[in-house]
């Protein structure tokens, strides 16, 4: 009797561990997730209790706040659609999605540095307020961007390069958070919402293109073979080589647009010649590419630790050596094969050329103040990547700066200005190519980088290069 009173007092004891190890899991590890998950019914408690704050851009321009209507609190957003979805929306029915997730114990005055002020409020019985967010955003570039896309389906990215601040991050078709929940009638007598349509549309108007949308890069991706082949195979980028307007590599004919004749790597970037950085890619064998790529930033997220990277960044893929073939990597030497970007990632390897070879880290939160305007947290300028070389990058700058003078990238030169960039015209298997454009201004000292991804509209030297042109323009008229 004893000996199983005793099994019986171990099991016990063992379950009371276990759910003490499980109460510490859930409260330590979980407890901020849970806290913060779109669907708890606590946060939109808290919610009705609280005067969430605003979202603003670097000139105070409102782009999301709080207005009480017939004593009910309701989240507007004066832009429309010019942010969404990179803020998202919020909703009784659906959650919140963007930032307005990611940043919700903020904005709610629920994070640790929140906490004990809005405690001593509630025993004052204050109003609770939560904390307002300054982005490094600029609603009127933002705005202009989405002009440019004009419905379009891609993406535009504006960063500074010398410090990792984003500028715009516009994404298009969107929608229009403030209807997120307004009821459509579609003569059926089934009840439906705007947020039902949008799921179902087929142009993904929820997607994020500039930080999740997946593509090929395209010639725009020649700036990294580029780089990669004068650091690890200078003898490869030396002299001349005669385009004969394709080469074979093992059996497979990979084919130029054009013959170009003989070329250095200048001209070679210039005129955006495959059968040149198909070789470059080949000279530099599968480890130092993939070794060069990884300096750029691909595979890796940015935001190590960070909150808003890691829900909303989709890094660009390429392939682990050993893995592809010899036709397969130089394929991706000309960026197509199985090599994928996102518009955000091609902004930052860009922005590595731009400043003399280091990547900042991108940042879109520039400073959390609180409801008395006091500065609670503060972003400062981070080192990112050391991508290549200051040498490597000037030379790529230069040869980039020929693309916009005499090359494919004629159509984003700013009179008055030396604009560096490159045009890509990524093939889709899904229809017509994607048209790529990557630059930055002045070629001289860049402050601006752009990069910009219209999907299934041609040539990027086309259609994608003039709407860099009137962002680059745009951006440094403001700088």
């Amino acid at each position: 009797m004893a000996v199983n009173i005793r099994k019986l007092a171990y099991f016990l004891t063992g379950l009371f561990v276990v759910l003490i190890i499980y109460l510490f899991y859930l409260n330590l590890w979980q407890g901020p997730v849970l806290a913060n998950h779109p669907y708890n019914k606590r946060a939109a408690a808290q919610e009705a209790m609280v005067q969430r704050g605003t979202i603003s851009d670097c000139h105070g321009v409102v782009l999301a706040k709080t207005i009480t209507q017939r004593g009910l609190k309701k989240r507007i957003y004066p832009q429309g659609e010019d942010f969404a979805p990179l803020i998202g929306f919020i909703s009784l029915r659906y959650g919140h999605t963007g930032l307005e997730s990611v940043y919700n114990q903020e904005l709610l005055g629920i994070s640790t540095v929140s906490k004990l002020k809005n405690f001593i409020n509630r025993l004052t019985h204050r109003p609770l307020a939560g904390n307002s967010l300054i982005l490094t955003l600029d609603a009127s570039l933002q705005h202009l961007a989405r002009q440019l896309l004009n419905n379009q389906r891609g993406a535009i990215v504006a960063l500074d390069p010398r410090t990792g601040a984003i500028l715009a991050l516009a994404s298009a078709p969107g929608y229009d958070p403030n209807t997120i929940d307004k009821a459509v009638n579609l003569g059926t007598g089934k009840k439906i919402t705007e947020f039902d349509l949008l799921k179902k549309d087929p142009t993904a108007p929820f997607l994020n293109r500039a930080t999740q949308g997946v593509y090929p890069p395209g010639s725009a991706f020649k700036i990294i073979t580029l780089a990669g082949a004068l650091t690890y195979a200078p003898e490869a980028v030396q002299g001349t080589y005669n385009c004969t307007g394709s080469t074979m590599v093992e059996g497979f004919r990979l084919t130029d647009h054009s013959v170009h004749g003989e070329v250095y790597f200048q001209q070679a970037l210039a005129v955006s010649c495959n059968a040149y950085f198909a070789r470059l890619g080949l000279a530099l064998g599968q480890n130092k590419f993939y070794q060069n790529a990884l300096s750029f930033g691909f595979n890796q997220n940015p935001g190590e630790g960070d909150k808003l990277w890691q829900d909303i960044y989709s890094p660009g893929k390429v392939t682990l050596p050993g893995q592809m073939s010899k036709p397969e990597l130089a394929s991706s030497a000309i960026g197509q094969g199985q090599i994928t970007v996102s518009p955000l990632q091609m902004a930052l390897a860009t922005a590595g050329i731009a400043n003399a070879g280091v990547i900042m880290k991108p940042y879109l939160l520039s400073e959390v103040r609180s409801p008395n305007g006091g500065t609670l947290g503060k972003n400062a300028p981070k080192r990112w990547k050391t991508a290549t070389t200051p040498l490597v990058a000037g030379l790529v700058n230069g040869a980039m700066q020929a693309v916009v003078e005499y090359g494919t990238g004629q159509a984003a030169a700013v009179p008055g200005l030396k604009v560096a960039g490159k045009t890509g015209s990524a093939q889709n298997p899904q229809g017509k190519t994607h048209a790529w454009f990557v630059g930055f201004a002045p070629a001289e000292s860049p402050r601006v980088v752009v990069a910009v991804v219209i999907e299934q509209k041609g040539t990027g030297g086309v259609v994608a290069a003039p709407i860099a042109r009137e962002m680059l323009r745009a951006a440094l008229s403001n700088r």
